[in-house]
């Protein structure tokens, strides 16, 4: 593996960064369409695996497959975006301001938003054979887990609102640290 030092790897974050805010409407859009499909379908493979298995390890270590194969298509997810534009503002990259980065955030939100969406429709179109019947253990077992990470929390009020929010940051980042990885190395390996 060809590791990258610090310094060599933070420029390439900066001119990735620059790179997504003079990158086209439809580029953009594109690019975090598909990453959003893909991080669906990565998200359903790991339940399928988890329910057909009965061991939620093996879908554990297999989602991450998901989550690589879009950065390595170069694919844009939000949580990407937040980590690599704002570097181009703060390093005073010509065209780089906070206008591009809200405007880059919105649409690779709009594009992630609406790859998941169409993935969950597909899936739930799947689970139930066209909608004709009740979803499938794979369907229960994702439904059970949305309920679960939204609904559950409300019992806790402003609380689990407050608890849901801290799970998103520490997921983000995590997701982030992800990102920040993949510059560390010009390898795939």
């Amino acid at each position: 593996m060809a590791y990258l030092a610090p310094a060599e790897f933070v420029t390439k974050m900066v001119d990735a960064g620059e790179s997504k805010l003079l990158m086209s409407t439809r580029d953009t859009l594109i690019r975090s369409y598909m990453a959003g499909a893909i991080l669906a379908l990565a998200a359903a493979f790991a339940v399928t695996i988890t329910v057909n298995t009965g061991n939620a390890l093996i879908g554990a270590l297999l989602f991450p497959v998901g989550f690589c194969m879009l950065y390595l298509l170069g694919f844009d997810l939000l949580t990407g975006v937040f980590t690599l534009a704002p570097l181009a503002v703060l390093d005073k990259r010509p065209g780089a301001t906070w206008a591009g980065v809200l405007r880059n955030w919105g649409l690779v939100f709009c594009g992630n938003f609406v790859g998941a969406l169409t993935v969950a429709f597909m899936m739930a179109f799947v689970f139930t054979y066209g909608f004709s019947t009740e979803p499938s253990a794979v369907g229960e077992a994702i439904s059970e887990i949305g309920h679960g990470r939204t609904v559950g929390y409300a019992e806790y009020g402003a609380a689990g609102m407050l608890t849901l929010f801290v799970r998103g940051v520490l997921c983000n980042w995590m997701v982030s640290t992800g990102v920040v990885g993949a510059f560390m190395s010009d390898s795939i390996l």
